[in-house]
């Protein structure tokens, strides 16, 4: 499927796509007088009202040349967000797919003419075709428009804006496609691998195995690991998209625990498959880095992302294990399932102390407590710093991958301190997502930081016409409009 700007109806018409209020239908110069009264007049016998989303198919007749005409409401020009365009477009590609998988010509009318939010509309349509069937015997055939042609007289822009764009989608399918894998498929050391492979987009791709974090004092990362088969890993990723050397990157730092049974603390049989998913985090940033070497952002960028597997084993670590993080720190722990926070602990340190980034942000699948704060509508925020934790609200809200900030303080902290060392890894007393953010904060020094908890949107957020997938993809988007917002 092929997505593209036109300053003009095709000569071929398959399926025309109207987006419109109510008053603007009529202002379609480009239709004939009988399309457009045919639509007009459907429409007030359908009392269809034009609102946000809401769409009306009409068959098409040999004298208007089209087999169906789609019309989709846009509401109050004013009411559109960003994502709504994003909808809109995944709208025409539900409805438009299934026929003969012709072509559908999209047009626009000039209340919601603007570029941004046509090239959203474009970006929508390519989202959603995602599809993650590979391991079906038997794949349901859906037949995609082989083309869909958007009409705007800024057809040349919106051409080059949408082939960022395009970057961008890619970056979400594959962190789509790393959150659906099973765990006998992708595990730390063959998540490395896959890792690895980017290196051919121009990513330098940095792997240290356990031998190497051991000499590092990564104790805290490998602990997770112990009750393992697979060998943990953390793997670095640089993309080198400035020439100004002297400038500090940006990092990113995602959480992989690619499998987590909760350890000896073993979490309840009930959906424990859904675990395949508790390396979100780390799915959101190598996605992202993607999106960044194929649009060559001119930006220098770190990843850091930690991949393990969390098992009970005879050797797994057990509750009341006292271990010594890489920092020096030592954590007692209380709860094996408390286990991605001890994963980023390593990885933070790691990555603030050798590469001195001007920020970090790291992404985790963390807690349970931040789905009962916010449902899974949108990912909890945590900082040390106003000016980068508005920055990455802003992108939110660009993005549609939205954010809300929730708080940090010393008495939270203080929930975490231990008897028998620096801390223990879960607190008391509820807060959970707040004691958890907490304890990353102990190990990222005086970096200016954000901690997102994705636990209740990287998998299960309810299912629309840009993704039907039970990944999600979360946090790409929302990063890379960051990046390109405010870091190029």
């Amino acid at each position: 499927m092929n997505v593209t700007f036109t300053s003009k109806l095709s000569v071929k018409k398959d399926i025309l796509a109207i987006i419109s209020d109510k008053k603007s239908l009529a202002s379609f110069e480009e239709l004939s007088k009988g399309v457009l009264n045919k639509v007009i007049n459907i429409a007030k016998y359908e009392n269809f009202k034009f609102n946000k989303l809401e769409s009306l198919e009409i068959i098409g007749e040999e004298k208007s040349g089209y087999s169906k005409i789609i019309v989709i409401g846009s509401g109050e020009s004013s009411s559109l967000s960003l994502k709504d365009q994003d909808l809109i477009g995944g709208k025409i590609l539900q409805l438009g797919s299934g026929s003969l998988g012709g072509d559908i010509d999209v047009l626009i009318s000039k209340n919601i003419d603007n570029d941004k939010g046509i090239e959203r509309i474009g970006y929508g349509a390519i989202l959603g075709s995602y599809r993650f069937d590979k391991y079906k015997s038997k794949k349901k055939k859906i037949n995609l428009p082989k083309n869909i042609k958007i009409v705007s007289k800024n057809f040349k822009l919106l051409t080059k804006k949408l082939n960022q764009k395009k970057s961008v989608a890619e970056g979400v399918f594959l962190a789509r496609d790393l959150v659906n894998e099973p765990s006998n498929i992708l595990n730390p050391e063959s998540y490395a691998k896959r890792i690895k492979e980017l290196s051919k987009y121009g990513l330098k791709v940095e792997v240290l195995n356990e031998t190497k974090m051991k000499k590092l004092g990564m104790d805290s990362l490998l602990g997770v690991g112990r009750g393992s088969q697979y060998e943990s890993q953390l793997v670095i990723i640089k993309w080198d998209g400035l020439k100004n050397k002297t400038k500090k990157p940006i990092c990113f730092v995602g959480k992989g625990v690619c499998f987590d049974s909760g350890g000896i603390s073993l979490k309840p049989g009930n959906k424990m498959e859904e675990m395949i998913g508790d390396m979100g985090g780390s799915a959101a940033v190598v996605g992202l880095m993607k999106s960044l070497a194929l649009r060559k952002a001119p930006v220098n960028v770190v990843s850091v992302v930690g991949l393990v597997e969390n098992m009970p084993d005879g050797t797994a670590q057990k509750p009341g294990d006292i271990i010594k993080s890489m920092s020096g720190q030592t954590i007692e722990i209380q709860n094996t399932d408390a286990e991605g926070r001890l994963v980023l602990a390593d990885a933070l340190w790691y990555a603030q102390d050798r590469f001195k980034p001007e920020f970090m942000i790291d992404l985790a699948t963390l807690t349970g407590a931040i789905v009962m704060s916010l449902g899974n509508k949108m990912a909890g925020i945590f900082s040390n710093n106003d000016n980068l934790a508005d920055k990455l609200y802003q992108a939110g809200e660009d993005s549609g991958d939205k954010v809300w900030r929730l708080p940090l303080s010393d008495s939270y902290d203080k929930m975490i301190n231990s008897k028998f060392a620096d801390m223990k890894n879960i607190g008391a007393g509820g807060a959970g997502s707040i004691t958890a953010a907490q304890f990353l904060k102990r190990f990222v020094n005086k970096t200016p930081w954000v901690h997102i908890d994705i636990a209740g949107t990287a998998t299960g957020m309810e299912k629309n016409s840009i993704n039907n997938s039970w990944a999600t993809g979360f946090g790409v988007h929302l990063l890379d409009t960051l990046v390109s917002k405010f870091y190029e």
